[in-house]
């Protein structure tokens, strides 16, 4: 880094590297176990950044594998620790001053709550979403409809980037419509050991009680349910809404459920405007042929990411991952990771006699 700019600073030269940040801290979700254990845990490796990991208490088993297999390591002793505990133990991984970094994969309440409590560390937060998909005039209507049923109900929607409410052209919505609905119904709801099987239950009982009053408080409120919208126990049926108010949790909130809602645009700027109404801003899937249009979106759009031509659902490991508003701050992806996981130190060398 030259850093002769002025007369003052000739004969000096500047360079830089990064450093660990330190001992980090991570907090994993449910709902991708192993996977986002992952994500934090291979760049702290990396970087050189000993971590402790608290995974989601409902799930822990696929962190505990990740240690197990880094016991087997030559990594030094302490240079990780796998600590399945409950919710209320999540203090002890927040507000330690020893702990560098606090990354944290959850809902938005409980990650901003957490990061009000830790202190001087910094904070990494990759929270929900109520992901839109917009489907233009355009489109291949055969392969959106296979497309965004992936996107809406894989992982029976328990994704922060599972497709929630779809906006779709007024000049393709009833056909659109009617394919989607179709192939809703034909979804297998069942045990998630049948390979046939493409809904299964949802994480816990409450969490299928939660959404499923948020469909029938819906359709109270003048929402047409067009297919689904009955629950057995932690089985919630893969459901599509239209006509839902625009205040309606189902609309407003992370659903993080088998559920999406439909509606129509005529106006591409307006539909834009529509997607970016929402306190969230994760990813958002834009399905247009129109390159111009791509481009607006990618410039208009208040969210983290925008895929276009796909679902907001997909992901890749090292892609820039996260979010804004209340979707959360920083990025996952190894090398961004890797960045907020260590710090830039600088060394400035003078020539003699200058």
């Amino acid at each position: 880094m030259p850093l002769d700019r002025t007369a003052r600073s000739a004969g000096y030269t500047g360079m830089w590297k990064r450093t660990p940040i330190g001992p980090c801290s991570f907090i994993s979700p449910f709902n991708f176990p192993l996977n986002l254990a992952a994500h934090k845990v291979a760049p702290a490796l990396a970087v050189g950044c000993p971590f402790v990991l608290k995974p989601a208490s409902l799930t822990p088993i696929g962190a505990l594998i990740i240690g197990e297999v880094l016991a087997e390591t030559d990594l030094p002793e302490g240079a990780f620790s796998i600590l399945p505990c409950r919710r209320d133990g999540a203090a002890l991984f927040t507000e330690d001053d020893r702990l560098k970094l606090l990354s944290f994969t959850g809902s938005p309440g409980v990650g901003w709550d957490l990061k009000s409590k830790a202190g001087k560390k910094k904070v990494i937060l990759e929270l929900g979403g109520n992901a839109a998909c917009l489907v233009d005039a355009d489109t291949d209507l055969d392969d959106a409809v296979e497309r965004i049923i992936f996107g809406a109900f894989y992982q029976s929607g328990q994704s922060c980037i599972s497709v929630q409410r779809i906006i779709v052209h007024s000049s393709i919505y009833s056909e659109f419509r009617e394919r989607f609905v179709a192939a809703t119904k034909a979804l297998k709801m069942g045990d998630p050991k049948d390979e046939d099987t493409f809904i299964g239950p949802m994480i816990s009982e409450g969490e299928a009680s939660r959404l499923h009053g948020w469909v029938e408080a819906a359709a109270a409120g003048g929402a047409k349910v067009l297919c689904g919208g009955r629950r057995e126990g932690l089985m919630l049926e893969a459901t599509v809404l239209e006509d839902v108010p625009v205040d309606a949790d189902v609309t407003c909130e992370e659903a993080f459920g088998p559920v999406a809602v439909l509606s129509r645009f005529d106006d591409f700027d307006a539909a834009l405007a529509q997607i970016n109404d929402s306190q969230f801003g994760l990813q958002a899937g834009i399905f247009t042929r129109d390159i111009h249009k791509a481009h607006r979106a990618w410039n208009t759009l208040d969210v983290g990411g925008v895929v276009i031509g796909d679902v907001p659902s997909w992901r890749v490991d090292h892609m820039p991952y996260g979010g804004v508003k209340e979707s959360g701050l920083g990025r996952e992806g190894v090398r961004f990771a890797i960045e907020d996981m260590s710090e830039i130190r600088l060394m400035v060398l003078r020539e003699e006699n200058r």
